[in-house]
């Protein structure tokens, strides 16, 4: 299922990564396990936060995902279930189907 990851980190304790020089291996560790379709770094609602977007193949994947930006970072992270348009198209035309 694909699926977003949304994290917002912890001021200090990016602030802390930065200057331990720990950051920029931390997201390289995290896109290579994930292998995300796409990874955005930008600052919302005054904290420095990323949107990986990737395949979650099972439920189980999710504390691997997640305790590092927990963890190292002390983030807030939410996931969800998305969709793309072709996802989208499919999904609605399964509805019509059942009219």
């Amino acid at each position: 299922m694909r699926v977003m990851l949304h994290a917002h980190v912890d001021t200090e304790a990016g602030n802390e990564a930065i200057r331990k020089g720990t950051m920029p291996q931390m997201l390289d560790s995290v896109i290579q396990e994930l292998k995300p379709e796409a990874a955005y770094f930008f600052p919302s609602m005054g904290r420095r936060s990323c949107m990986l977007v990737f395949d979650m193949q099972d439920s189980s994947q999710l504390p691997k995902a997640a305790e590092t930006f927990f963890m190292e970072l002390g983030a807030d992270v939410e996931v969800v279930p998305v969709m793309n348009h072709d996802d989208l198209k499919k999904g609605l035309q399964a509805l019509q189907s059942q009219r």
